[in-house]
């Protein structure tokens, strides 16, 4: 396992350009993020074929990130731990004189934006670095609670009783210290994202929830106002004249969000002109003597009065738009997550349990996420029927990362993002799931948690009502995985090229490089009639299980012979699909080029795979683009698993209509396993007839 993860760490190493080429790498929950001197060397198809990476994705000044789901933090340290990387700067400055951290880099990065308000990036990416180291307490916790629910679900436990058992106060206690302390954990993240020690911001919030602080409502100075439309109280107390407000800010994002970026200020003024040799003592003591009160008085109640404010509109639109609303943020949501820009609504699902005591977005928000999940299932589906190893592994991966703990990250990077047909029928998802809270909400204001959850399975019945939420989530993941299922994930051009790429890899598998192709032809088949005399010799040959034995990969029409890089596809032309070969078509008829199985039979009739007794992996390819006529002018003669010899009919094809189609009509074949054979040349130019030799292939 250990030689497993190091090799896939060596891969991904390579992958990005080698050790020289990283700047910096950090990780986050899923994903290892690189600053690149030069991102154009990046081999993002070999990223994407490592086992453990289920996506790579380039971005702005040099960064990249590589998806790698739950595994993350064990792949960064074998990446980190290669010889190659030892005495280099990863995540932040080593010391070393000169050495930039993280922070320098991304902050360069940032100073090369083109883009047209680079202020509104560096604001999602402080709201993002804020929250995202905390996102594995937070799922933590929102599985105790899915925990607590299904007792409470099941009549075991409940969990608002004052006398329930002591064992559920201890459960409480663990999922309430990340959400109670929530606002230190942000604090201290954000003086970290901010360059300030963070300890020092993370101390400002304590001190807002320490005993002395909260004991102040006892105080006999204390005067309290009740808001009846609210149903909340208000206390507050004289301190040297002026009035401070004893909110509870346990839960709370805003208020660290905001005194961060305070602090950042005070304690880079005071950086400028204090001595360095003092630093340790003097910018602590009055970055916390300044900001402590300014944020107890002012900071905290704005805080708090935002929260609210927000809280209360959207639970306005909710109240009284509630279609707009409940279909509205399922269709928002997969454009904010790829761009970060959801950090601001999950601030608010905290800030609406806090003031508000329960939260109505994330019932909606289920509706993505299953859709999401549902879309993903749809390609698993196709990948499980196609045998295509690597995206099996890869949407297997990302759909037990998200039905089981909520997380979308690895099904976008690694799958959505990359086929543009996904997110069209994933929306469809979104909407239908949205319409059902929409309509089966009507009676209860929607569909409301008292808990932030990740919206998981394990988490369904946290939410009320459990049955319209079920229900909800259950058509937004069927209706995304029908739609995918049914009409696929692939244009037709990409599936034909994942399907060529299949074939390729198991005759890979079959043969391994410098190895012979085991004999398997069988009695039946060596009495099949050949089609001229001297197949029965080729016949011979290819039944030869020896190394160095030569067989010829015959034309499949006649006419005029294309190089190799002279064929007018890119893929055919660089070999990415082996070894071959092109014709000019003169006749309206294609045959087989050597003796052996039909494999796969294109559905439009423009396509054939045949693979001979020796395990010689054949395409033959009809036309540049052709999939597009739909199998209009292509009359198939033969049929998947079929025998074929030397010269049989393929298909009969009206040329014409290709060309009048406006399509290239050159006949292409092609050894797609030539990797895996000693040799394979072209030996053919000019005219040729059907059944002469175009190509050798060496075994």
């Amino acid at each position: 396992m250990a030689t497993t993860m190091k090799n896939a760490a060596a891969d991904i190493l390579a992958g990005v350009g080698g050790a020289d080429n990283i700047r910096a790498v950090t990780h986050c929950a899923t994903r290892l993020r690189f600053e690149l001197n030069d991102a154009s060397i990046v081999d993002k198809d070999r990223l994407e074929k490592n086992e453990k990476v289920l996506g790579a994705v380039p971005q702005s000044g040099g960064r990249y990130q590589v998806i790698v789901g739950g595994d993350v933090p064990n792949v960064y340290n074998a990446l980190t731990a290669l010889p190659e990387m030892q005495n280099r700067s990863t995540s932040g400055n080593s010391g070393k004189s000169g050495e930039r951290s993280n922070d320098d880099v991304k902050a360069e990065a940032r100073a090369k934006s083109k883009g047209r308000f680079p202020w509104l990036d560096n604001f999602f990416e402080f709201l993002s670095d804020s929250f995202r180291p905390i996102i594995g307490v937070l799922l933590g916790a929102s599985l105790v609670i899915a925990f607590t629910a299904v007792m409470e679900a099941f009549g075991v436990v409940d969990t608002r009783a004052d006398d329930k058992a002591p064992i559920w106060f201890f459960l409480d206690a663990m999922w309430r210290s990340v959400f109670y302390f929530l606002p230190v954990m942000v604090a201290y993240n954000a003086g970290k994202r901010l360059k300030i020690d963070p300890w020092v911001s993370a101390a400002i919030m304590l001190a807002l929830m320490t005993p002395e602080f909260m004991g102040l409502k006892d105080n006999p100075a204390t005067t309290c106002v009740v808001n009846d439309a609210l149903g909340t109280e208000t206390c507050s107390i004289p301190i040297l004249g002026m009035k401070l407000l004893l909110n509870d800010y346990g839960g709370n994002v805003f208020v660290p969000l905001m005194m961060a970026a305070v602090a950042a200020l005070v304690y880079r003024g005071f950086q400028k002109i204090i001595p360095s040799s003092v630093h340790i003592v003097f910018l602590p003591f009055l970055t916390l003597v300044i900001v402590m009160p300014i944020t107890a008085f002012l900071i905290g109640p704005f805080g708090i009065w935002l929260g609210n404010i927000l809280g209360v509109g959207l639970a306005w639109l909710n109240t009284n738009a509630p279609f707009v609303f409940a279909i509205l943020i399922p269709m928002l949501y997969p454009f904010l997550v790829p761009l970060g820009l959801h950090w601001p609504l999950n601030a608010l699902m905290l800030v609406n349990i806090d003031t508000l005591g329960y939260d109505f977005i994330q019932g909606p928000m289920g509706a993505w996420n299953f859709a999401c999940f549902g879309a993903t299932a749809g390609v698993l589906a196709l990948s499980l029927r196609d045998h295509d190893k690597n995206m099996t592994q890869t949407a297997g991966s990302a759909l037990a990362a998200g039905l089981m703990g909520g997380i979308s990250e690895p099904s976008l990077y690694g799958i959505h993002l990359r086929f543009k047909r996904i997110y069209p029928r994933m929306l469809l998802g979104c909407f239908s799931g949205g319409l059902v809270i929409a309509i089966l909400g009507l009676a209860t204001s929607g569909v409301t948690t008292n808990a932030f959850v990740f919206t998981s399975l394990l988490t369904i019945p946290v939410f009320k009502p459990m049955g319209v939420y079920a229900i909800a989530v259950l058509v937004a993941f069927a209706v995304a995985f029908l739609a995918i299922y049914f009409t696929d994930y692939r244009t037709p051009e990409e599936k034909e090229e994942i399907l060529a790429r299949i074939a390729a890899e198991n005759a890979d598998a079959s043969v391994p490089a410098g190895a012979a192709a085991p004999a398997s032809a069988p009695a039946a088949a060596a009495e099949a009639a050949p089609a001229e005399a001297g197949a029965a010799d080729d016949e011979s040959d290819n039944t030869t299980s020896a190394a160095g034995v030569t067989m010829a990969v015959a034309a499949p029409v006649s006419g005029t012979v294309v190089p190799q890089k002279d064929i007018k596809d890119p893929a055919f032309a660089a070999g990415a699909l082996g070894t071959g070969v092109g014709v000019t078509p003169t006749g309206n008829a294609v045959f087989s080029p050597v003796e052996g199985k039909i494999i796969s039979v294109a559905k439009t009739g423009h396509a054939y795979g045949i693979k001979t007794d020796d395990g010689v992996e054949i395409l033959v390819h009809i036309g540049i683009d052709t999939v597009k006529m739909e199998g209009e002018g292509f009359t198939p003669a033969v049929q998947k698993k079929n025998r074929v010899t030397v010269g049989q009919k393929l298909a009969d094809v009206n040329f014409q209509a290709i060309a009048d189609a406006g399509y290239d009509s050159t006949v292409i074949v092609t050894v797609v396993n030539s990797k895996s054979l000693e040799n394979v040349t072209e030996n053919a130019s000019g005219t040729v007839q059907a059944g002469e030799p175009v190509l050798s292939v060496t075994m």
